[in-house]
């Protein structure tokens, strides 16, 4: 590795082990910015629509990585962080039943008001129509996914990881 990535990569790790919170957020924030322009590019739009990047910056640094972090911690004092299969199983359970849900119903609704600006009464009825393949869809994916992340994966990695693969689910 290259002296100038050997250092960037060693600055992030000791910015995650000394501001694992912040380092988590900047890193969603990040890779969900990135996400979008990538699909506005792979969509045909000709000129970016910052708004749009900054609004996805704001939903990963405020609530995709946060709200990872403190999962992750809680899921493993939970299980006291056990890797064996039968708890990894339930970690993966728990994720799928309470946060998966949650979240993409959040995003939905943030994506539907805050980026596209339409009203509520819009959102509702899409929400009313897309969410059940969307919720189906994160159920035949994200579990690997989990089962990966609470398996094999450190701690203090386990959002970054989401964030790279909804990375590529973004677009």
């Amino acid at each position: 590795m290259g002296s100038i990535a050997k250092k960037g990569l060693n600055q992030y790790l000791m910015q995650l082990q000394q501001h694992p919170l912040r380092t988590k957020a900047i890193t969603a924030g990040t890779l969900a910015g990135l996400s979008d322009i990538v699909s506005q590019k792979l969509t045909g739009i000709q000129k970016l629509q910052l708004k749009r990047i900054l609004l996805k910056v704001i939903f990963g640094v405020a609530y995709l990585g946060p709200f990872g972090h403190y999962l992750h911690i809680i899921l493993d004092k939970i299980f006291k962080g056990k890797r064996d299969t039968k708890t990894v199983a339930k970690k993966v359970l728990l994720e799928q039943v309470t946060s998966s849900p949650w979240n993409n119903l959040l995003f939905m609704v943030y994506y539907g008001m805050v980026v596209e600006g339409r009203p509520w009464v819009h959102v509702k009825a899409k929400i009313k129509k897309d969410y059940p393949t969307i919720q189906y869809t994160s159920w035949t994916f994200w579990p690997v996914i989990g089962w990966i992340n609470h398996r094999y994966v450190p701690l203090q990695f386990r959002v970054i990881l989401q964030s790279l693969v909804a990375f590529w689910e973004f677009f």
